[in-house]
């Protein structure tokens, strides 16, 4: 009875991860091609900034909806900024990539983050580099080095911007590994957008362009789409296993190549599905933790 009765809550926290990582994975999309779509006519320090202007009255508006004012405080100032320095160079590589690359390969080179956390927290958080852990990394890597340019081996330089913004997501993850266990998502929203929103505008300053037309329409979903995909994947976090959501996240994959292929006419390579994978494989492999066997 206790099994099944654990199998249900299992069950219904997945489902329910499910529908928070849904709302992710068409964030990111939707996230991508807006950024594609302004890239003809605004720079990315733009782009940059005008999403910390959304972001800012978007969290500021549901903390003020929600009358928890206490999000708006927090002991971990120094953290929060800490990771949104890590998070907006990230986000400036990401961005130019989407600009430079098929979006295929921006979105499969960023899911070589976790990789690099699994690095960087050995150094400086002295967690366990494990056999399993290095073998994950050499997995993943490998992966990657077949979707950067299938078929051709050389690296894109232009795909060094997105690898390097997997390393700035990276560093940006070790501080939120410790924000996560004291302040709330719409507390880290809203930090997020009141710390890069002075970086973005002292960095776009000298060179602002007004928007015009349907740009600002796409500046408006670059935004909510930021906004949206960082609460549905802390939501799902909260209440499903980390290897669950690793998973759910992956289809944004096919998703976001779909989209190349149908509305930008980018080449797909069968082979990038091995190395896609591979990604996966050593994600799963660096998340897995066994459970112990449930008493009856």
């Amino acid at each position: 009875m206790n099994t099944q009765v654990h199998w249900r809550v299992s069950h219904a926290a997945s489902l329910n991860a499910m529908a928070w990582m849904s709302g992710a994975l068409f964030s990111f999309c939707f996230m991508a091609i807006a950024a594609r779509e302004l890239s003809h006519g605004i720079n990315t320090l733009e782009m940059l900034f005008g999403r910390s202007v959304v972001g800012l009255v978007g969290s500021v508006g549901l903390i003020v909806a929600t009358g928890q004012w206490g999000y708006f405080k927090t002991e971990k100032l120094k953290f929060h900024l800490g990771r949104n320095i890590f998070h907006y160079f990230g986000q400036y590589g990401w961005f130019l990539g989407v600009s430079l690359l098929q979006l295929s390969q921006v979105f499969a080179i960023e899911f070589t983050s976790p990789l690099w956390t699994t690095l960087l927290a050995a150094v400086f958080l002295a967690e366990a580099l494990t056999l399993k852990r290095v073998f994950a990394v050499v997995l993943g890597f490998a992966g990657v080095y077949i979707i950067v340019n299938p078929g051709q081996g050389l690296v894109s330089a232009n795909a060094l911007y997105v690898l390097a913004a997997a390393v700035f997501f990276s560093f940006g993850n070790i501080f939120t590994k410790r924000l996560v266990k004291t302040d709330n998502p719409l507390t880290i929203l809203f930090y997020m957008s009141v710390i890069q929103f002075p970086i973005g505008l002292t960095l776009c300053l000298s060179n602002l362009t007004m928007p015009q037309g349907i740009q600002w329409a796409w500046l408006l979903v670059i935004g909510v789409s930021s906004m949206t995909s960082h609460f549905c994947m802390a939501r799902a976090m909260q209440i499903a296993d980390i290897s669950v959501v690793v998973t759910l996240d992956f289809l944004r994959l096919p998703l976001i190549t779909m989209v190349g292929v149908l509305i930008y006419a980018e080449a797909f390579h069968p082979i990038m599905v091995l190395g896609s994978l591979m990604v996966l494989s050593a994600n799963l492999i660096n998340v897995y933790r066994p459970t112990s066997t449930a008493k009856h």
